[in-house]
């Protein structure tokens, strides 16, 4: 078993955990996402940091049973690496309850914190915050608390960049790993539960027109397409 306190140039085993988890699929689902395959270089753009850190660190996570080659680049989870990172995001978005409903937090500072507290916390700690919460179902950016629903639900859901003009959804979660693009998404209004409306779609340009539904009325926004492709919906029928 790997110790939580084990770190490679400032992230933690966990972090790595958590950064292949998403890099797998951009709903979570370990699945490959196509064309983008979780390999090292993306691993280290994720965490910020070289690729001699990563390759130091990913090699200690295939020496531990966590991580295997698929035979080429790209980076799979054993089972016992899978059922460990699905901890590790499972804490993840507990402790973010635990930030913004009892301390207060903002629910894109409450990311941040998580992120830094996530090894000050035992399991044990974990489950008796998520009973004082009162077993939430969902983390403040709207990702299922238990992998296994979040699996569930990933086969009705996609990225806003992969809808048309005229398409009409409700935002069901935001992707979390680049700080300064959660808080814009809150600062704009595309948080869960709002709806939308594509308007336009310009690829040439790299942005779409969506329409807002909000307590105040309709507004309509451009949103970049990196911006689009963090935004996880359902499309309406």
């Amino acid at each position: 078993m790997i110790c939580a306190v084990a770190h490679a140039h400032g992230h933690s085993v966990e972090d790595y955990l958590e950064a292949i988890y998403f890099l797998v699929s951009p709903i979570g689902e370990y699945q490959p996402a196509e064309g983008s395959p979780a390999n090292a270089a993306r691993v280290a753009e994720m965490l910020g940091v070289s690729r001699a850190a990563v390759g130091e660190m990913l090699k200690r996570l295939g020496s531990d049973g966590l991580l295997k080659r698929d035979g080429g680049r790209e980076l799979v989870f054993t089972a016992e690496g899978r059922e460990r990172a699905e901890q590790v995001v499972r804490s993840h978005r507990i402790i973010e309850r635990f930030l913004t409903d009892f301390l207060g937090y903002s629910a894109a500072g409450a990311h941040e914190h998580a992120d830094a507290l996530g090894d000050a916390f035992t399991p044990d700690m974990v489950e008796r915050l998520n009973e004082r919460l009162g077993f939430p179902d969902r983390c403040p950016h709207g990702w299922p608390i238990s992998p296994d629903e979040e699996r569930a639900e990933n086969a009705g859901l996609q990225a806003l960049s992969e809808l048309v003009a005229g398409d009409h959804c409700e935002v069901l979660r935001l992707v979390e790993h680049d700080g300064d693009l959660l808080h814009w998404y809150y600062d704009e209004g595309f948080v869960p539960g709002t709806t939308l409306a594509v308007l336009d779609v310009q690829p040439a340009a790299g942005h779409l027109k969506v329409q807002l539904d909000g307590d105040d009325g309709s507004t309509e926004q451009l949103i970049a397409e990196k911006a689009a492709r963090g935004l996880i919906v359902r499309r309406a029928s």
